[in-house]
Formats: C-alpha cells, sequence, structure tokens
C-alpha cells in the first residue's frame, strides 16, 4: 500500500495563518448549515518532530472541547458542533451542521477519496452525562492540563476520541494524502440518553449520508495498559449489550403520614426492589464472549483462572470458579443479563404517603435475549400485581460485526506494530454506542480505544475527575491515523 504522512508545521500555522471565525448559523432546521472552507494548511515533512506538534496541537484541542458543556440533558450539542465545523473549516474541510431540534446538533464533513472502495466513518458523539462540581478536584469542565493529564467530562468518553479522529481528518488534508476511500467524520448529539435526535436521527431521516460506508470506527473498544508502559491486550468492540431500561410503578392508597397504610406504594416498591436486587439472573455463555475469554486465557499469569476462561462453559458448573469469575464485575456483566436500580421517587412531601412509587432499572440485555420473555421473568420475579413495568424507549437487538474483514485486520496489524507481542482480541462492550443504527444499515462497525488505560484510569468514565493521560493522547492520535491511513490509503 503506497502510504504519505506529510505533515503539519503547527508552530507556524499557529502563529502565522489567519483565525477567522466561521459563519453564523442558522436557528432550528433540518436542513443543513454549510461551513464553507477558505484555506488550505502549510505542509512539511514528516517525522517525530511532527507527530510531537501534533500531539500539542490535539492537547490543546481537547481542552479547549472540554470547556464547551455539553451535559444531557440539555445537551447544547449545538456549541460543540459549531467550534467543530470551525477547526475543520480553517484547514479547507466543508462542515455540515443539522439541527433537528433547538439546540440538538449533528456535525458531518466528508474527505472525498477516488471512489475505488466505499467510505470510511469516523463516529463520535459530542454530549456528555452529568458531573458534579462538589466531588471533583478540579472544575469539570476547565479543561485543565494538570500532573500530565487532560482533566474534563467527556475526556474519555468521548471528546477525547473524538479529538484523535478529527486529527486524522486534518493531517489527510493537510498531507493531500491520496485516498481510495471518502473518510466521514460524523459527531452527533444524545448518546448518553440512548434515544433523541442523534445517531438515531441520521440513521432514519438522512441515510442517504452514510449508508454507503464498509466501514465505522467509534467508541467502545478498550486498549489496556499495564501500568509500566506496555499494553496487556487490544480490546476491539465488535459487538455490545442491549439496553432495557425500565421505571417500575407501584401503586396504592394515598394518604397523611400520619395514618400508615397497609398498601403504601412505598412500601410495595421497596419490596418488589429487594426482590430484584436480591435476584440472579441464569449465567449465559454467547459465542462472542466465549472466544475472548479463551484469547484472555493467554495472558492471564494465574493458571487456575488460565484453565477457566480457556473453557469457560465448563468452569461455570464449577460454584467455586463462578463464585471467583463473577466477583470481577466487568467479567459478571458479560455472562449474565444484568438489573441496577439507578433511581428512586417518591412523594415530595414528608407528611404524604403518594398514589404512586417509582424507581428505574437500568436492565443490560445479552445478545440473543428476548426482552418480552426478560419482562415476564421480571415480573414473576417480583410477584406483585400492583408493581408494573414501563419501558422508557424501544428496546434494540444486539448487534456483531465480522472480525473477517480488511478493517479489523488493518487494527490488529497496527497494534502489532507499536507491541509485536500484545493479545488482539474482541470485546463484547457491557454498555452499549450508537454503532447498531449503523450495523443495521450494513456497515461493519468497530468499538477501537485509542487510549492505552490502566483499570485506575477507566474509572473515570461517567466518574469522577475523569481525564486522559497527555501521552496516552499523543499515542491515540497517532494510532488512529495509522489504522484509518491503512484502510483508507491509496
Amino acid at each position: 500500500m503506497h502510504r504519505i504522512i506529510a505533515l503539519v508545521a503547527v508552530a507556524v500555522l499557529l502563529s502565522c495563518a489567519p483565525r477567522r471565525s466561521a459563519p453564523p448559523l442558522a436557528g432550528p432546521s433540518n436542513a443543513p448549515v454549510v461551513v464553507t472552507p477558505t484555506r488550505v494548511a502549510l505542509l512539511t515533512a514528516p517525522g517525530d518532530a511532527e507527530w510531537d506538534a501534533l500531539g500539542d496541537e490535539a492537547t490543546a484541542l481537547l481542552s479547549q472541547y472540554l470547556r464547551i458543556n455539553t451535559t444531557n440533558p440539555p445537551g447544547n450539542e449545538i456549541a460543540a458542533a459549531r467550534w467543530l465545523a470551525e477547526v475543520l473549516w480553517r484547514d479547507g474541510i466543508e462542515a455540515q451542521i443539522f439541527e433537528p431540534a433547538p439546540g440538538k446538533a449533528n456535525l458531518y464533513a466528508r474527505l472525498p477519496g477516488d471512489g475505488s472502495a466505499r467510505p470510511l466513518i469516523l463516529l463520535n458523539h459530542m454530549d456528555v452525562v452529568l458531573a458534579s462540581p462538589e466531588y471533583w478536584t478540579v472544575d469539570p469542565f476547565s479543561g485543565v492540563l494538570k500532573d500530565g493529564y487532560v482533566w474534563g467530562r467527556g475526556a474519555l468518553d468521548m471528546k477525547g476520541e473524538a479529538i484523535a479522529q478529527l486529527m486524522t481528518m486534518l493531517v489527510m488534508k493537510r498531507a493531500h494524502v491520496p485516498l481510495k476511500r471518502d473518510l466521514i467524520f460524523l459527531a452527533t448529539a444524545d448518546e448518553e440518553i440512548g434515544a433523541g435526535v442523534g445517531a438515531a436521527w441520521i440513521s432514519e431521516q438522512r441515510p442517504d449520508l452514510v449508508r454507503d460506508a464498509e466501514f465505522l470506527l467509534t467508541e467502545g473498544g478498550l486498549t489496556r495498559a499495564d501500568g509500566r508502559g506496555g499494553v496487556q491486550y487490544y480490546g476491539v468492540g465488535t459487538t455490545e449489550k442491549s439496553p432495557f431500561w425500565l421505571d417500575v410503578i407501584a401503586r396504592g392508597t394515598a394518604g397523611h403520614g400520619s395514618r400508615p397504610t397497609p398498601d403504601n406504594p412505598v412500601h410495595r416498591l421497596i419490596r418488589a426492589l429487594n426482590r430484584i436486587a436480591a435476584w440472579q439472573t441464569p449465567l449465559i455463555v454467547t459465542p462472542a464472549v466465549e472466544r475472548s475469554f479463551r484469547d484472555l486465557a493467554t495472558i492471564e499469569p494465574d493458571s487456575t483462572v488460565r484453565r477457566w476462561l480457556s473453557d469457560i462453559r465448563s468452569a461455570l458448573r464449577d460454584s467455586l470458579a463462578v463464585r471467583a469469575i463473577t466477583a470481577d464485575l466487568t467479567y459478571n456483566a458479560l455472562l449474565r443479563n444484568t438489573v441496577s436500580i439507578t433511581g428512586l421517587k417518591g412523594s415530595d412531601k414528608t407528611n404524604v404517603i403518594p398514589p404512586i412509587a417509582t424507581a428505574a432499572i437500568d436492565v443490560r440485555l445479552l445478545p440473543g435475549q428476548d426482552p418480552a420473555a426478560f419482562l415476564a421473568e421480571l415480573t414473576r420475579v417480583v410477584a406483585d400485581s400492583a408493581v408494573t413495568f414501563r419501558p422508557q424507549s424501544q428496546s434494540w437487538p444486539a448487534t456483531e460485526s465480522s472480525t473477517e474483514t480488511e478493517m479489523f485486520r488493518a487494527i490488529t496489524a497496527v497494534a502489532h506494530a507499536r507491541h509485536p507481542n500484545a493479545l488482539v482480541t474482541t470485546l463484547m462492550l457491557p454498555g452499549f454506542t450508537d454503532s447498531h443504527y449503523f450495523r443495521r444499515l450494513g456497515i461493519a462497525s468497530y468499538g477501537l480505544g485509542p487510549f492505552p488505560l490502566t483499570q485506575g484510569d477507566s474509572r473515570g468514565v461517567h466518574g469522577n475527575d475523569e481525564r486522559v493521560n497527555v501521552t496516552a493522547l499523543r499515542f491515540g492520535v497517532r494510532f488512529y491515523y495509522d489504522v484509518v491511513a491503512r484502510v483508507a490509503a491509496k
């Protein structure tokens, strides 16, 4: 494969290039706002110094991006979309912004190839989950560079990966890399709420923008760092569990808190939730998880655990093995349908018994599981006709992408170029991404974790003090570029 990498003289660009603002955008509309570029960046020869400069640029861009508060709800993704459009525009890449609802936006940019291969989508989401500042060491929307990390809500999920994708587009454009397939940069709204007008809107209302694509890269992978500068394994996301979020609703007789009633709905709800919390769903081994465990066994230092992982079906017939394996929260989530109680609501007055009490439960179903059958079993477990369940949104079946593709082989090759002895395996994500919308369009979609993360680093996802190591960010920028170049460059 002919590979051309010509990188930008970032210092020259930052000091000399004109910094014009993108044109103001119109109000809410399903029609795109087009941000037209006006210049092309300067070029220079490749080398480690240039990659270092690109790492500096990526760090600065991520810091800026993290300052845009896109907590969902409400999201306010339009602010992020405008910022991304301006960054792309400065380097000669045209961007379109769709605003299907006030403040909700999706950004679409396309770098053309010669059409000899089908396009590749770089998918990211602009929204982030809530961050409570009182539990953070820094302001969660400061984007501060501190102790070798870039801090902020979204650094890992997933504004950091979006910057790696963005840098890939910018370097390809700056270097005039001849492409055999179009590159599509797609930044969407509403991933964190599992519905809305983000990727769902693109796939349902504007499938023409993406339907011709062959591959998609997004979040959902994991590069596990060993904490000593090495990598234990590269995990590529090929499938994921399906969310089946439910409201639990208990009904009873309202009244004054001073006169207890036998059918207090709060009491009913508590009894129902206690049964749900104590319920151990059956252990199920899916083909994807069996394959992952067999791969992970090859790097497991403990001989007993190695034996269990290499034949997980047999291991789950051993009570000792079951206790040990399910004690690992990730392994447990990969082997069963899971239920987490996440929200409670009764009366807003201490002296009032409400007519209804509700709870929210986060259900994640394994591939191949029937939501209706699960709901019937949950109803049996609760065993109270005054307690009902209401799906919060439509569920969707779990999907899987093949490992026998040019993209999976490219990821493996790039990983082994950096760590020849590292394991490259498939992962089933216990959570979910927007990949399912695109897999249903026939697009092979993969979760890529470009940043080597220790277990401690990974806890920042949806947690306090979310941050990404600058060294890992630099690694990820070049890793993403190399993967894309391998499948897209002529």
